[in-house]
């Protein structure tokens, strides 16, 4: 039997004699052989792309005198004066909170919807997941292009374009977190007379809200990392005077912003992680696999306290469900929401949006809408625009490929329940922290400094950034196993690294498989970005076609991704279905 196939609370002797009672095996369904041979086969297409790629240690090495000579032409970092330099912070972070807050309030309906316990009926459930999708594979570069055209330039563009884009990952973790709810609470206010607004306000909401609050939180800090992108089609803030200083060959200042964007990515973080953790408190989660991105992990000593509190005070009843007690939680979380309201406000006025905007924009559809539309390669060969694609999903499985190991070791020395001790642990964190502040864009940029335009520096750039957070998502995963199996290889005198391989790892196996098609999701997205600046695939025509302003061919590309991801979607789809 493979891991795969491990019952999650099976536990086995080191040399084999079972420990606790084994659960039935589970057949070996024709389908879950399929779905075994299509990781495998993907695997190996992600070690060819790899080797396609021609990743050389030696040759980068060798390549080291092309960073030198970058170096010396820089001369050293500069910056803009403090008081540009803060206003460009502000601009950037307000920009960025408000398409964020944008995206979560769009999200709600969307997720109300798509989730199968709120959703009138199938056909809605069935367009709300759509809408999901679309908004995911729309790259919020292209967005942005778009909206540039629309409107006045500034942060309008950029906030709708990260809002769009941002629909696609919240409203399918608003949806996942509302089919995870006690049902008790609604059903009651439903039984009591109450109207639906009642059941979702008092029945639902109170539940979810804490979930919610940080799945808002952790992609705020995706968006400030792919905020930097957005400045080389015009975007203001940080990432347009960046793009600025490149463009002149003014590397110093280029690079000393580029240092700026990496704090502020890890001061992000780390102002986020502890407010989700204030949101969160000591509850446990274990929903789906993305669902693990945003969840703070319960202790094991804690374990007995949150099983007891999983049904809160206020459900207990129609009336208390509808009259909260003013408990010293929701007080907390009532400050948090006030605060919440008063850096929204700060942001949008930061942010200075011509709201006259939204009043002229119509009559520039029409024409903005014709350039876009209908698709065309144009000049670009069919066959030639295909390829470029196939080599951007080389990237990205290759990126993936190369993400996976360094990840699972970080990853478990991050896991509380398999680093040695606190302080491994603590660095691990640490470092996986670190890894998720560098935006792929920059580490990009300098990458092909040293290697020379080409795949190599956007596998490589991708494969770096894709270790902060795939080593997180393995960390949390592990830290939520059952941790009975553990406990029972330990008794009877197994290693750490039995007990990792026997009990740990075979439960965590379900979730590593989804986290690893969540990275290729990603990725694909990523490398279409990646390429425009010099990261090879398909990113390079579509800078191309856009600084030609060539929309029909922009569209077309698009669309390419858009039956890329959905492909990607559907196998990550079957494959939790198979293996769950």
């Amino acid at each position: 039997m493979t891991l795969l196939d491990s019952p999650a609370g099976a536990a086995t002797h080191p040399r084999g004699g079972a420990v606790a009672d084994r659960a039935p095996k589970r057949p070996l369904s024709p389908e879950r052989i399929a779905a075994s041979l299509t990781v495998l086969a993907l695997v190996v297409l992600g070690v060819l792309a790899v080797n396609e790629v021609g990743i050389s240690i030696p040759a980068m090495v060798q390549s080291w005198g092309n960073a030198e000579n970058f170096v010396a032409r820089v001369g050293g970092l500069s910056f803009p004066e403090p008081a540009d330099l803060a206003w460009l912070i502000a601009l950037t972070v307000g920009l960025v909170l408000v398409g964020t807050l944008l995206a979560a309030v769009l999200s709600v309906p969307i997720a109300y919807l798509a989730a199968s316990n709120t959703t009138p009926g199938n056909g809605w459930r069935a367009a709300a997941r759509f809408v999901g999708v679309l908004t995911r594979a729309l790259p919020d570069v292209v967005l942005a292009m778009a909206f540039v055209l629309m409107f006045s330039l500034g942060t309008l563009p950029g906030i709708l374009a990260i809002g769009i884009h941002s629909i696609g990952m919240i409203s399918k973790m608003f949806a996942d977190a509302i089919e995870q709810i006690d049902e008790g609470p609604r059903l009651a206010i439903r039984a009591a007379g109450g109207s639906k607004m009642q059941e979702f306000s008092s029945g639902i909401l109170p539940q979810v809200l804490p979930s919610w609050v940080a799945t808002v939180l952790h992609r705020n800090d995706i968006n400030l990392r792919g905020s930097v992108v957005l400045g080389y089609v015009g975007v203001a803030g940080l990432g347009l005077e960046m793009s600025y200083a490149f463009k002149a060959l003014n590397y110093g200042k280029g690079l000393g912003i580029a240092l700026v964007i990496f704090l502020l990515c890890i001061a992000m973080e780390v102002v986020s992680s502890m407010v989700r953790g204030a949101m969160l408190g000591r509850q446990k989660h274990t929903r789906s696999w993305i669902d693990r991105i945003i969840h703070p992990r319960l202790r094991e000593a804690d374990a007995t306290a949150a099983s007891a509190a999983e049904r809160p005070a206020w459900a207990a009843s129609p009336q208390a469900a509808v009259h909260r007690p003013w408990t010293a939680e929701r007080v907390r979380h009532t400050i948090g929401g006030v605060i919440a309201v008063l850096v929204v406000i700060g942001s949008v006025v930061v942010s200075q949006i011509n709201w006259g905007d939204f009043f002229t924009f119509w009559a520039k559809l029409p024409e903005v809408a014709g350039r876009f539309w209908p698709p065309s390669f144009g000049n670009y060969d069919t066959s030639a625009m295909v390829s470029a694609m196939v080599d951007t999903v080389a990237i990205a499985l290759a990126a993936t490929v190369l993400t996976l190991l360094p990840s699972l070791v970080l990853g478990s020395l991050a896991a509380s329940n398999v680093s040695p001790n606190s302080g491994i642990r603590g660095a691990a964190r640490f470092l996986l922290v670190g890894i998720r502040g560098i935006p792929e864009l920059i580490l990009a940029i300098v990458l092909v400094v040293i290697t020379g335009l080409g795949a190599q520096a956007g596998v490589i750039a991708l494969a770096i950034g894709g270790i902060g957070l795939l080593g997180k998502l393995i960390a949390d995963s592990f830290e939520e196993v059952d941790r009975g199996p553990e406990r029972a290889l330990r008794a009877v005198g197994a290693t750490r690294l039995q007990t990792y391989t026997s009990a740990t790892v075979p439960q965590g196996m379900q979730a590593l498989i989804g986290h690893s098609f969540y990275m290729l999701d990603t990725n694909i997205r990523a490398a279409t970005i990646l390429g425009i600046v010099g990261g090879g695939g398909v990113g390079y025509y579509l800078l191309n076609a856009s600084q030609g302003s060539r929309y029909e061919t922009v569209t077309a590309i698009v669309l390419m991704i858009l039956v890329t991801v959905l492909v990607v979607e559907g196998l990550a789809m079957w494959m939790r279905k198979v293996f769950r």
